[in-house]
């Protein structure tokens, strides 16, 4: 299948199906290994098969991007900004076939699969234009008789893995930064959604050398791994769960690879009395609801005043009821599709069932939705203590968690109990509260009377468990570089 054919939907066994999609290996499509199947969350049914490469298809990936690193290294900025604006534009001329594929593969609705494609665009755009601003110290005689020069030179082969609530934009924040600091690429999706990184290999293949970017599909244990031990693998990239994290860096710790890791969190919300409420739950809509939950910051835990708790969970629920729940590649007006697959779907039941079983939750709105499909409405979930493990332990679906706090040091005190420290939100209307709030709150995103935005020029990461580095912003593209001092030494003086 070559990279000119358009997505199209083909007939078999009385189902809709994708057209074959390969991973892209040294510039050209992979076709050995066992298919694994590609489910649709909306409705169970297999809508693709595509290829466990295994160690065989690491290695050649590996070594194809070794062999071109040495060229696009050493490629001027502008150069390597300008194929990464024109592999943009053509995502962009293509984005209803992306769009489609995200749609279907992940179960998000088709107009929230289309903006993402927007976003992933903006991303490789910013990355595009600041790798030609790059800065490091000013040259000159920090020792007399020496010159000193720095120079910031790419890491070489970058193992890049990528999650599967937002396979394209996390993939642009995975390659982008790699790619524009002069580095090669080889991109394991999640098995779960790899369907736009197959897709985006088509477009890579026109606009990149053999080598620079490859794809390479299959499961964790296996391909996932050998990738992340390959000792021609010089920094490991990775969105994931921490528990993930954890185990890239054990593995990575073998031959001491760089890593570079944007976890977990379970983002708290501090609604102190004076908050807008209206505008608290306007925002959580998406905030907490967004992609069906599956958001490492997402609005899932909120603290509020005991003065307020009524008020917050009754706009919480109304407005909860209020999101309409389906198959939004199929219909449109769908705000929230399924979670992603049937075993997600029973792990979020499980923390649910659990809250109000042991810990005394009571279910304000939402809960499961019969199949076929793998649908959770969206839930609100009261009565809970700090310590419950719906309170404590990430979700990553669609359900928030109410509970209370004494004064403000508690409310503080209480968000950064747990182990990640990803992002939160301040909801109040006292401005100087707000400032003191965020700065005492151990997060790496802090939001007042907002929750979620980002920015391509804004550094995004955690505190604690929830990752080392930042993504986004010229320190992304600095994280993937190496510093190097040059001293000269000289018998005159300047």
């Amino acid at each position: 299948m070559t990279s000119h054919n358009r997505l199209h939907a083909i007939k078999q066994e009385g189902k809709m199906t994708i057209r074959e999609l390969r991973p892209l290996i040294g510039g050209s499509f992979w076709s050995k290994g066992n298919d694994f199947d590609v489910f649709e969350p909306a409705t169970g049914n297999v809508i693709a098969r595509v290829p466990n490469v295994g160690p065989e298809g690491v290695d050649a990936a590996v070594a194809a991007a070794k062999e071109a690193f040495g060229t696009w290294s050493s490629t001027p900025p502008k150069d390597r900004a300008a194929a990464l604006l024109a592999f943009t534009d053509e995502i962009m001329a293509r984005v209803d076939e992306f769009a489609e594929l995200e749609a279907r593969d992940v179960g998000k609705p088709l107009e929230k699969a289309r903006a993402e494609m927007a976003s992933a665009a903006d991303k490789y755009r910013f990355f595009a234009g600041a790798c030609r601003t790059m800065l490091v110290p000013a040259m000159g005689e920090y020792k007399p008789g020496i010159t000193s020069m720095v120079r910031r030179e790419p890491i070489g082969v970058v193992g890049a893995i990528a999650p599967w609530n937002y396979p394209m934009g996390m993939t642009a924040w995975r390659i982008g930064p790699a790619l524009a600091a002069g580095n090669t690429v080889v991109l394991k999706p999640t098995q779960v959604t790899p369907l736009t990184a197959l897709l985006l290999g088509e477009v890579a293949q026109k606009y990149f050398p053999p080598g620079v970017v490859n794809i390479v599909t299959g499961f964790g244990s296996t391909t996932g791994t050998h990738l992340v031990r390959h000792p021609d693998v010089a920094m490991v990239s990775l969105t994931g769960g921490t528990d993930t994290g954890r185990s890239v860096m054990r593995d990575a710790a073998e031959s001491i690879k760089v890593v570079h890791l944007e976890l977990g969190g379970k983002a708290p919300v501090i609604v102190f009395d004076d908050a807008n409420i209206d505008r608290l739950a306007t925002t959580l809509r998406s905030a907490a609801f967004g992609n069906s939950g599956q958001d490492c910051t997402a609005a899932c835990r909120v603290y509020v005043s005991k003065k307020r708790e009524k008020d917050v969970v009754e706009a919480l629920a109304s407005m909860a009821k209020g999101i309409k729940v389906g198959n939004g590649h199929a219909e449109r007006g769908i705000d929230m599709g399924p979670v992603v697959s049937a075993k997600h779907h029973e792990f979020v039941s499980g923390f649910v069932d659990r809250a109000v079983k042991n810990a005394s939750g009571r279910v304000v709105a939402g809960g499961p939705i019969a199949g076929p499909g793998y649908f959770y409405a969206p839930t609100v979930v009261d009565g809970v203590e700090h310590g419950a493990e719906i309170i404590q332990k990430e979700i990553f679906g669609p359900v928030v968690a109410v509970t209370t706090f004494e004064d403000e040091a508690d409310a503080i005190a209480k968000a950064n109990d747990l182990e990640v420290g990803l992002a939160a939100s301040i909801w109040t209307s006292d401005i100087e509260r707000a400032i003191v709030a965020a700065g005492r709150v151990k997060a790496g995103s802090v939001w007042i009377n907002d929750h979620g935005p980002t920015a391509a020029e804004m550094p995004f990461g955690g505190y604690k468990q929830s990752g080392i580095g930042r993504d986004l912003s010229i320190y992304a593209i600095e994280a993937h570089t190496e510093l190097k001092h040059i001293a000269i030494t000289h018998r005159e003086r300047i």
